[in-house]
């Protein structure tokens, strides 16, 4: 499956944005999806996950609240609603996915498919 992020930009404090994670090759639908971010110097990290089925979603203590994780499998594609946005939130934002669902999903190295990333830049 090859993944598509796109959404990024700059916003102020406070604000919002919408980011899009389009797959194609197979449907989406049946896999495990996952956003992480990637701040300036700094490791990547784990943002937000939704199991595919149920759509039960997972987040990071960081974004909890405030990012909401979702998908269209009649599109293919997985969003990440980030709101209240901090000048912290700023970072380089990589879609991933893989088959299996695990309740290991924080982990960089257990998701098989990465997205370009896309950047987000968050103004004070």
């Amino acid at each position: 499956v090859q993944l598509q992020a796109s959404g990024g930009g700059l916003v102020q404090a406070g604000g919002s944005l919408r980011l899009s994670c389009a797959a194609s090759g197979r449907s989406s639908s049946t896999y495990a999806m996952a956003w992480f971010r990637q701040p300036p110097g700094k490791e990547r990290v784990f943002v937000a996950a939704i199991r595919p089925g149920t759509s039960t979603t997972y987040y990071a203590d960081s974004v909890k609240g405030r990012f909401t994780v979702s998908r269209d499998n009649a599109k293919n594609t997985v969003y990440l609603q980030m709101s209240s946005l901090k000048p912290e939130d700023t970072a380089v934002y990589y879609c991933a996915a893989r088959i299996h669902w695990s309740v290991i999903f924080s982990e960089t190295s257990t998701w098989y498919y990465w997205g370009q990333g896309t950047l987000v830049t968050v103004s004070s």
